[in-house]
Formats: structure tokens, sequence, C-alpha cells
């Protein structure tokens, strides 16, 4: 009898998946991986591997690795014949195309704007030379290392004379850039010294003073390098003491088109603009309701004045997302798996967060804003006022489940291998709850609709405010005036979320993204299941296994279709 060994399921998947043609075989969007998942998955070990190894950053040895680690791999990739593979296959395809070049492009940048100031940092060429002999642990002779030291303590010194003297101006993304290269630096001598000091009892008799001199001196230069800057490339400080870097609209429309968004910034605010009028009148029509004719920021104020006592908070948002899951799960929207309920938890902002973020934050803990004991009394009632129920119930859904818990726990168990993290995916996805669950009649009451078009009206202020600051149109204290004038927002909080878009690590793009993304995906549902092809639950579940990615793409697998090898974003998604 012949034997038979039996080989992984996921094997005999993907080896169906090739073998067969895409469109006669189903099974191949339940597929755990795709034909490129060996590539991606070594290209993303070796990139750790590198990024850990060449770890000083701005150093022309790291930039040219890389160069020529993201050129290999764009060669590698290349040998793949795009046309044989499954659409899952193409999808990967093109966004490790898009992931390799946008890479290359980064360090392009960093290339020529490093050759810009280069001849006014290079004086720390030899500490890059000394750290590279440190990684393999060499014998270093301190004197020698001291000496090498003193001398570029003293060429920082003749460099700052040469500096003051010549006066030159640069633009700000220059002077960040010299502050980045002395940064790196700074971890490199960090490096070395703390690696011989102790165990090397001549290394640091020698070098302990040098270094500290050496460390000093860098820190100097760097304030004085950024002294430098042009003032007319500055954004003015308009008394918000928000102080950003909008981008211009050239820069946007590159970062628009790598996010596969087919539309020009003036286009995006035109459709802000539509999805704002609607909110307009519904708002009008709550606010009657409640008896407050069209005066809606009245009845707004009355919502606001729901707000929980001091210390109820975290139970009033339990409370929330039970509403939310129970509703969920009456109407058979999506699998819930027992663990995503049963696994996530809470924390408690603090009051310095809460400048930056004004309101609770999701994910597998539920972080809630609420006032402390040390914050002055308005901040206080700016923040329980902000923070009432009915705002509040509006984005729980948002924050756990079906939204950022759920979809921080379905991509640690499908298709993990996939990289492509992007906010059109990961907020887009979880603000069409809010659009879907409005049309379900989610909310009970005018209050609760007052609370779920504050935030829709924020999400659409969000396009608008960002894109015209970033096209150079407004400053942040126009932004702030506009989302308390336009939204409703306490000021305090509406100071919170621009410092929170334009100071913090977040993209340009990010905060459009909420409503754009939440656009694609509710369009997408309008295609699929409201067209018979597909129930609602068929429909989420689907999204949720294929992992994160420009929502586009996410059509393009659920839909089976074919791609072309030089995709270029096409999908116009809003037709109203």
């Amino acid at each position: 009898m012949m034997k038979h060994t039996a080989k992984p399921l996921s094997l005999l998947l993907l080896a169906l998946a090739i073998c067969m043609p895409v469109k006669a075989f189903q099974a191949e969007k339940d597929a755990p991986v795709t034909e490129l998942y060996e590539f991606i998955v070594q290209m993303r070990a070796d990139y750790g591997s590198l990024r850990r190894f060449y770890f000083i950053e701005n150093s022309p040895e790291r930039r040219e690795r890389f160069v020529t680690f993201f050129q290999n791999q764009t060669d590698k990739l290349e040998k793949f014949s795009f046309n044989r593979l499954s659409t899952g296959g193409q999808v990967d395809y093109t966004l490790t195309k898009r992931y390799l070049d946008d890479n290359l492009f980064q360090l392009n940048e960093e290339k020529e704007e490093y050759n810009t100031i280069k001849a006014w940092v290079d004086f720390g060429t030899p500490i890059y030379e000394i750290e590279q002999k440190r990684r393999r642990g060499l014998h270093m002779d301190g004197d020698k290392i001291a000496k090498q030291l003193d001398d570029i303590a003293k060429q920082i010194e003749s460099t700052t004379a040469k500096l003051k003297a010549e006066n030159p101006t640069f633009p700000r993304n220059l002077t960040r850039r010299a502050s980045g290269v002395i940064r790196g630096y700074k971890t490199a001598l960090k490096s070395v010294f703390e690696f011989y000091e102790g165990y090397d009892p001549q290394f640091t008799w020698w070098v302990e003073k040098p270094y500290q001199s050496l460390n000093a001196a860098l820190d100097e230069y760097s304030k004085t390098f950024a002294a430098q800057v042009d003032k007319s490339t500055l954004p003015p400080d308009d008394g918000s003491g928000i102080i950003g870097n909008p981008i211009g609209r050239e820069e946007l429309i590159r970062q628009l088109k790598l996010e596969m968004i087919p539309y020009t910034p003036e286009e995006l605010v035109e459709i802000a603009n539509k999805e704002f009028a609607w909110c307009d009148a519904e708002l009008l029509k709550a606010s009657r309701e409640m008896g407050f004719g069209d005066d809606w920021k009245s009845a707004q104020e009355k919502v606001k004045m729901s707000f929980v006592p001091p210390g109820h908070q975290p139970e009033a948002m339990l409370d929330l997302y039970n509403q939310s899951v129970e509703f969920l799960k009456k109407h058979d929207l999506l699998t819930i798996p027992p663990i995503a309920e049963e696994s996530w938890r809470m924390s408690m902002i603090s009051p310095e967060r809460q400048l930056i973020s004004p309101f609770f934050l999701g994910g597998e803990t539920l972080q809630i804003s609420y006032p402390t004991d040390e914050m002055e009394h308005n901040d206080k009632m700016m923040s329980m006022r902000g923070n009432n129920p009915h705002f509040s119930r509006a984005t729980v859904h948002h924050e756990l489940i079906a939204g950022h818990h759920l979809q921080g726990f379905m991509n640690r168990r499908y298709k993990d291998y996939r990289y492509y993290r992007t906010p059109f995916w990961t907020e887009g996805w979880a603000l069409y709850w809010e659009l879907l669950l409005w049309d379900m009649d989610f909310p009970r009451s005018p209050e609760d609709r007052i609370g779920m078009l504050f935030w829709r009206m924020h999400r659409c202020a969000r396009i608008i405010f960002s894109l015209n600051y970033h096209l150079g149109e407004w400053t942040p204290q126009e932004c702030i005036n506009f989302l308390v004038d336009r939204v409703g927002h306490e000021r305090a909080n509406a100071e919170g979320e621009v410092r929170r878009s334009f100071t913090a690590n977040y993209g340009p793009l990010y905060q459009l993204a909420y409503m754009i993304g939440g656009m694609q995906f509710y369009a997408m549902k309008k295609e699929l299941v409201d067209g018979g092809k597909m129930t609602i639950k068929e429909y989420h579940d689907a999204v949720l296994r294929e992992n994160s990615m420009p929502v586009e793409m996410v059509r393009a697998l659920i839909t089976d279709k074919n791609l072309k090898k030089n995709f270029e974003t096409s999908w116009r998604f809003y037709d109203k």
C-alpha cells in the first residue's frame, strides 16, 4: 500500500489557488496566504534585522544600505509573473511595490537634504566609524578615541564660528534634517561609551570627559543651527501656540495618490461640505424635536449637560458598550469572536495627554478621558460636557467592537503577514460603523442623534480644516474657531483636537482618513450588499479577514477584480 504524507491545509489551499482559475475557485479568498507570502515574510524579517543593526538614523551608512536593500527587493518582486497571480497575490504585489517605491522616495529625499547641508554637519563622520567597530566589539585605545573626540569638538567650534560669520539661513526641513543628523551622532556616541564604560578601565579613564564635552558641544551646535532657520518658511504663531508643518498642495496630492484616493484636496473639501450640509439638515430636525426650533446650539447645550458625575464615567462607558454589542448581535451584522468580547479592558488618560486626546481612545484598551481633581474648574466642566453619554454613545462601537479593538484582534489572526497600515482602513472602518448604525436607527432619541451628528460633523470638519491648513489657507486658530462655531466643540477640546492634528505624531492625511475611508467602505457596502451580491455579515467578515490596506485594494479582493501590473488608483467612490 502506498504511504501518503499529509500536507498542511494552508499549503493545499495555496496550491489550488495557484493552479485553478481565480474566478472558478471561491475558496481562494479564504486561503490564509497568497503566492507572495514567503517573499513578504522574509523581506520584513530581513528589514527588521538590518534596521536593528543599522540603527543610527540619518547616517550615510544606514541610508545607502537601505537603498540597496529596497532596490534588491524590487528586483525580487519583479520576478513574479503578475498576470499569473491570484487576486490576493496581485494585491500583495501592488502594495509591496507601493511600499518599496515609497521607501526609496523617502531615502532619496533624505539623501538630497543631507547633501545640501553636508558641509555643515559632516564633522561627525569619525563617530560613525568608531561605532561600526564597537558593534563587533573591537578593542579601543582610549587615548586615541579621546583625541578623536576632542578633535571633533574643536571642529564643531570652528564650524560654529563659520556659521555665525556667514550667517546662512535654511528652510525648516533642512534645519530638522541637521537636528536628526546630530541626534544620530549622539546616539552613536552613547552606544560606544556605554559599551566600554566600566568594562574597559583604560577606555573610561581616557574617554569619559571628552565624551561629555563632545555631547555638550553637539547639543549647543544643534541649537545654533536650528536658529539659522529661514523665518519666512515658518508658519507664524497666530496666538494658539500651535506651530505645525503645512506641507502644501503638491505633497498632499502625492500622499493622496499613495493612499489610493483619486481626488484632489479641493474635491475632498467639496465632498466634506456636502456631507456637512446633510448634517446641518439632520441637526435642525433633532433640534426641533427637542423643542429648540432652529437653535441647534441650545439643543446641543442641553445634550452636553447630560454628563455623568465624576467617578462614574467608566461604568457609563461599559453600559454604552453593552448596548452597542447587543445591537450588533441582534441584527447579526458580523462575527464577534468570544475572546474579543472577553479581553478588552479600560484605562484612564492622564491630564497631560488629555491636552492632545480630549476624548476616549480605543483598541484592546478603552482609554477614557474625564477630569481629574488637579484640573481647573473650567477644564473639568469642558471635559465632562464633551464626553457626555449621548456623544460617547455615538463612538463606543468605533473604539471597541466592531471598530478598533476588533480590527486589531482580527489583524493578529488573519493574513497577519500583511503590513500595509493605513488610516483609511483603520479609522475609515471604525467610522463606517457610525454611518451604518445611523442608517439602522441605532440612535434612540433626538438627543442620541445630536450626539451622533456631533461626531459626523466633526469628521467633516477634520477634512475641511486639515486640508485648508496644509494648503496654507487657514491658521491653527481659524481651525479651532471652526470646530467651536460649526461643530459645537468645547474650546479646550477644539484646541486639543487641532494640537493633536498638527503637532502630534500623525500624518497630514490622518484626520481626513476617518470620513473618506468610511465613505469608501460605505460605497462598497452599497455596491455589494445593497446590490445583492453578499449578505451584510459576509461583507463585514470578509473585510476583517483581509487585514489593513488601502480600501480600493479591499474592494479588489472582495470583488475578485484582476489588477494591472502598473496599477493606478481610479475608484471614484463618492456619488452624491
